[in-house]
């Protein structure tokens, strides 16, 4: 199942299928220029590069970002940009978002505050939580999807462990661990977040 689901590196994803659709597109390869949808978590240089958007976006790409980030788009030469609220929710392209609260409890690094954000997208009869840099909170817990991508690194998102309590408490069908093994974490936080997880629940490694 979910085959159309990559982690191109960190924390950039793309989902493809009727639309493309990418994620916080970052170290991007090659220009495809094949998006139908970008969704921006956070203004963070490993989250929010114009330089990678530019390999992905075409003249008909929309670009979906946190309200707070107003005036970033001048940054994407003048792309087709929706801006949404944290808890916000908004029809892009035909597919549903939902915006997500996203931040640290007792770190730093991303402030409730700020109004950083996760989305949860329905395609089809598919509904993706793609987490930004976050903890667990009261507002990302009870999320209902068959497919999470949550961070896995710690120092500026949770550690494995608690990544994996919280993909447990979700219960999706199937976790994808991100967000390690470059700018955070190490190479291992992958396969230590699985055997973390439950047995019902498939961890899909793709870093």
């Amino acid at each position: 199942m979910f085959e159309e689901v990559e982690l191109l590196t960190h924390s950039s994803i793309k989902i493809s299928g009727k639309r493309v659709i990418y994620f916080d597109p970052f170290e991007v390869k090659e220009e495809s220029h094949d998006a139908d949808l970008i969704f921006i978590t956070h203004e963070h240089h490993d989250h929010f590069s114009p330089e990678d958007i530019k390999k992905a976006a075409n003249a008909d790409t929309w670009i979906i970002m946190p309200e707070g980030m107003r005036g970033c788009e001048e940054k994407t030469e003048n792309l087709k940009c929706k801006f949404v609220h944290s808890c916000g929710m908004i029809e892009a392209k035909g597919i549903m978002v939902n915006a997500v609260p996203e931040y640290n409890r007792l770190k730093p690094f991303h402030t409730r505050g700020k109004g950083y954000v996760g989305y949860v997208v329905t395609i089809g009869d598919v509904r993706y939580y793609v987490a930004g840099d976050t903890d667990m909170t009261p507002e990302n817990q009870d999320i209902k999807c068959d497919v999470s991508l949550v961070p896995v690194g710690g120092k500026y998102t949770m550690d494995c462990r608690e990544a994996a309590k919280f993909v447990n408490h979700m219960k999706p069908k199937l976790a994808v661990p991100t967000h390690y093994g470059i700018v955070a974490g190490s190479p291992n936080d992958g396969k230590r977040f699985a055997e973390l997880v439950d047995s019902g629940i498939e961890v899909r490694i793709m870093i």
